[in-house]
């Protein structure tokens, strides 16, 4: 995971999360890596993160994650996504929009619960879960 002071900063900045949950040991998930940072990018106002789940097992415990990448995305202290995304950043961008969009015109729904997440925890809070580390 990046520097955690640096990803609590940026998590106070801004109501996004965008968090690739990946491994090491993941050649698929080392090969997106660029692609994530790059769109990072495109997206100054949210918050990307890139978080190993053996390294930062506390933070996603509670989660199953079945394939890589699994990409989380969250909105406040609401996951609008949690799931697992071709390796392209094509589609986690198209996403992005629409939710940017919707919330502009005041209609984001959370897919918590819903067939587009994989088993999100109602309690889980991934952001609040990295701004309560020390």
């Amino acid at each position: 995971m990046q520097e955690l002071k640096d990803l609590q900063t940026q998590l106070q900045q801004s109501r996004w999360l965008v968090a690739c949950l990946c491994a090491a040991w993941c050649d698929t998930c080392n090969a997106y890596r660029e692609q994530f940072d790059e769109l990072a990018k495109k997206h100054p106002d949210k918050c990307f993160a890139w978080i190993d789940i053996e390294d930062e097992a506390h933070l996603v415990d509670e989660v199953e994650i079945e394939n890589f990448p699994t990409l989380l995305i969250q909105l406040d202290h609401n996951v609008e996504f949690l799931g697992t995304m071709l390796p392209d950043t094509t589609q986690l961008h198209r996403l992005l929009n629409s939710l940017a969009s919707e919330l502009q015109a005041g209609q984001v729904k959370s897919f918590k619960r819903s067939s587009l997440n994989q088993n999100a925890p109602d309690n889980w809070d991934l952001r609040q879960l990295i701004l309560d580390q020390q």
